[in-house]
């Protein structure tokens, strides 16, 4: 069984109020020298049988269609190894 990872982030133009509120909170949390704090969604997938092309564009077309809004979002598809590297597999703008 092999994992597939789709990181989701709102495309850079796009206004975060959670990742700025965390990034305000830093300093007073003790936490110097972060200067853009961004949230975004990981979804990790097992998937049964190999990962290969086909396998990758049904996850793309998945993630396209159903995980992220690709009018604000950006998203990339990683396949994570047994030893828990990734490779990314493609990504979208």
């Amino acid at each position: 069984m092999a994992r597939v990872v789709v990181d989701v982030m709102l495309k850079p133009e796009i206004l975060d109020p959670q990742g700025q509120a965390v990034q305000r909170a830093l300093p007073r949390l003790g936490f110097q020298g972060i200067s853009d704090v961004r949230q975004g969604k990981r979804f990790e997938l097992e998937v049964d049988g190999p990962v290969d092309e086909a396998a990758l564009a049904r996850i793309h077309e998945l993630a396209e269609t159903f995980l992220a809004n690709t009018v604000i979002e950006d998203f990339v598809v990683k396949v994570e190894d047994a030893e828990g590297s990734e490779k990314v597999a493609g990504a979208a703008k």
